[in-house]
């Protein structure tokens, strides 16, 4: 993959000559696509006319140039931690859910930092200002994005994104109606690629009786990317009659935990370190049905929350839990790793990749104490582990008790366990000037919100 855009900006903010640049682009061209030398010289000419033509350098009004700049935080996705499930994404996160906040409420927001947003039906309006007359439906939302290192392999990429979506509807107590996918290609790319990940997909909306309702195909860049990569995402919408927040845990619930085998990180793992044979053991929907089963139960008004193990792993997901619920929770190890599918901890232990740290596709469930010996046999009758991993006080950390060891308090990584060797060579640790990042990234924000104050501004007076 090649953005030839970003590509020709950065070398004409380094000063490279314009000969030099067309000269880069040209074999840019010549080696991803079979065209002749004219050609591509033809075309990296019109790329680096357009690079010239849209830069700021060539905005003329002071509205314009605002209007079109980044307030830039100089610091790089790939040092914060962006996507990576650790303490750089999280504060990342956080920004975004405050820019995310606005005067229209949302009953479940971005700011929540939970598995899914929601809204509460009860007082909503038509566009001819009647009033919704069922005020106990919530309509529970979540966009999930695909696994980047899946590109090459679409199948199982568009099954477990789907499954990863729905499984976030589920854990809020909602039931699935809609899925709706966002597909972008390189412009290399096969089209069977987009086929595969569509069935993919809808392997998922057949198992799960949930259809596919709308969508959107675009190529990455459109000309001005090349390469074959696949990136996007699954949207899913459900509805419910309450809604499994984090912030309704207790002191003293019960923390239940489900066997898991892993999704899409345990599906890279396996194939970027040569063990495909474990790929088989994340292709499953357990996870869904184990839901289906305990939102369908009689005594549903016990479970406060669930939640499913995915952003940095076990450790990662009490953290923000914790922070949601205002919250503690104290941890038994071993009766984490017991629910662990021995298969994929086999794997895990063969590759160096620390268990607590990645997503396990186990499903936590937070419940009041006299309701966990009955979830816990009903899973059990559909062939699910279930197990009880710790209970939540009001420590305001996360405890785990190790073997033969005092309880500890852990936090999360920086970045979650490195499952590819590429991870592990980027590594896990907190770069020395993270305080500083912090900081830029937090000024970036505010200096976007800003703007976005000043552009309703313009808008509503002009």
């Amino acid at each position: 993959m090649s953005d030839l855009e970003g590509l020709t900006r950065r070398l004409i903010r380094k000063n490279i000559p314009k000969d030099q640049i067309i000269e880069r682009l040209t074999q840019e061209y010549l080696d991803f696509k079979n065209i002749t030398e004219h050609d591509a010289r033809l075309m990296s000419k019109a790329v680096y006319a357009e690079c010239v033509k849209s830069g700021l350098d060539a905005v003329k009004g002071d509205f314009e140039k605002d209007l079109l700049e980044i307030p830039k935080a100089n610091v790089t996705a790939g040092k914060q931690g962006v996507g990576c499930r650790g303490l750089g994404d999280f504060f990342v996160h956080k920004m975004i859910a405050e820019l995310s906040d606005t005067k229209t409420k949302a009953y479940l927001a971005p700011t929540s930092l939970d598995d899914a947003g929601a809204i509460e039906l009860s007082g909503f309006r038509d566009f001819k200002g009647q009033e919704f007359s069922d005020s106990e439906v919530f309509i529970v939302s979540k966009m999930e994005g695909i696994h980047s290192r899946l590109s090459d392999f679409p199948f199982i990429c568009g099954f477990h994104v789907t499954r990863a979506a729905l499984r976030d509807l589920y854990v809020k107590g909602a039931k699935p109606v809609s899925i709706m996918v966002d597909v972008h290609l390189g412009d290399d790319a096969d089209v069977g690629k987009l086929f595969d990940f569509m069935a993919g997909i809808s392997a998922v909306s057949e198992l799960t009786n949930v259809p596919i309702t709308a969508g959107s195909t675009l190529r990455i860049g459109g000309d001005m990317v090349i390469g074959d990569r696949l990136v996007g995402g699954i949207a899913a919408v459900g509805v419910c009659k309450k809604v499994l927040a984090r912030r309704n845990i207790q002191v003293g619930d019960t923390i239940l935990m489900t066997e898991g085998a892993g999704g899409g990180t345990i599906a890279t793992t396996a194939i970027y370190s040569g063990n495909h044979e474990f790929v088989k053991e994340t292709i499953n929907i357990k996870f869904l049905k184990a839901c289906e089963k305990i939102l369908s139960v009689d005594y549903f008004e016990g479970i406060r929350a669930m939640c499913d193990v995915t952003n940095g792993g076990l450790r990662g997901d009490l953290y923000e839990i914790n922070y949601e619920a205002k919250c503690g929770v104290f941890i038994q190890e071993a009766k984490v790793k017991e629910l662990v599918n021995q298969n994929v901890l086999n794997l895990l232990n063969k590759t160096g990749v620390d268990y607590l740290g990645v997503s396990l596709d186990s499903l936590l469930i937070y419940c009041d104490a006299t309701v966990s010996e009955l979830i816990i046999k009903d899973l059990r009758e559909l062939g699910i582990k279930c197990a009880e991993i710790g209970y939540v006080d009001d420590s305001n950390e996360v405890k785990f008790q190790f073997t033969d060891k005092k309880a500890t308090s852990i936090l999360p990584r920086f970045r979650e366990s490195a499952y590819t060797e590429i991870k592990k060579k980027v590594g896990e640790a907190t770069p020395e000037d993270y305080e500083q990042m912090e900081m830029k990234v937090e000024t970036a924000a505010k200096n976007a919100l800003k703007k976005r104050k000043e552009i309703i501004k313009y808008i509503l007076t002009n």
